[in-house]
């Protein structure tokens, strides 16, 4: 099987303490992979190194089947990898429109082509569904939901056509209505034909939209099941018992 992402025998420490501790970890095309951990589990770690902002003391990390060695931050966005942070990373202050084409933006001459750009940020906006919200591409940042502020830093991934979308706990902090738009942002990723990271301590967002769901505790992969191999009640019993025992037997 081919895979877009793979990450191989992964080891990262920060002084004495471990983060990881060999993991491997793989993204196929067109999957939502649920990558599921408490705190501490080494989640944000492992993302981090594939979104080029660490890099590992060990092990190798291959995009469509070619190591990519030395991995940064630009390298990634080359890739066509975007990371959603917890943060969103948007303009609070600033309209949708100029969120979308932050960095990007649309120039020809060395002129801006603002009208272009909301020509587009209207496409982004109908495909994600935030016309039916009543929303403009000159409404301000800071007036949205979280799930809507999600659905922005979503929707400007798609739009650049990127292959893989990394959320960080997306869905952290909001209610169970936000919660819901969420998942639906996510689920227009995969109906795209993209593939996503969904890292979360929360199985009960997670389980509707992916594919197969990676386990990490204490920096290491404890556990890796397809959804159509478990169930959410199993799933939730085998959580309880890694974070028991930090195994599954």
């Amino acid at each position: 099987m081919s895979y877009l992402v793979e990450m191989e025998n992964i080891r990262k420490s920060f002084g004495e303490v471990v983060a990881l501790d060999g993991v491997n970890f793989t993204v196929g095309y067109n999957e939502v992979v649920g990558l599921i951990g408490d705190n501490g589990a080494g989640k944000s770690t492992l993302i981090k190194i594939l979104a080029g902002v660490h890099r590992p003391d060990e092990g190798k990390i291959l995009i469509r089947g070619e190591e990519i060695r030395n991995l940064s931050v630009r390298k990634v966005r080359e890739s066509k990898i975007e990371v959603v942070y917890q943060e969103r990373a948007l303009g609070e202050q600033q309209s949708i429109w100029r969120n979308i084409f932050m960095g990007r933006e649309i120039t020809r001459l060395g002129f801006l082509q603002i009208e272009e750009e909301r020509a587009q940020a209207e496409k982004v906006m109908r495909e994600i569904g935030f016309r039916a919200l009543g929303l403009t591409p000159d409404s301000i940042v800071k007036t949205l939901s979280g799930g809507e502020k999600q659905g922005v830093a979503i929707g400007r991934a798609l739009h650049f056509e990127v292959d893989l979308i990394i959320l960080d706990e997306p869905t952290i902090a909001l209610s169970i209505s936000e919660v819901a738009k969420v998942l639906d942002y996510v689920a227009e990723i995969k109906r795209k034909g993209k593939s996503a990271i969904f890292i979360t301590h929360n199985i009960y967002h997670v389980y509707p939209v992916a594919d197969r769901f990676v386990i990490l505790d204490r920096g290491r992969t404890v556990a890796e099941f397809k959804k159509e191999g478990v169930s959410l009640e199993d799933l939730m019993g085998k959580l309880s018992l890694i974070a028991r025992t930090g195994k599954l037997s």
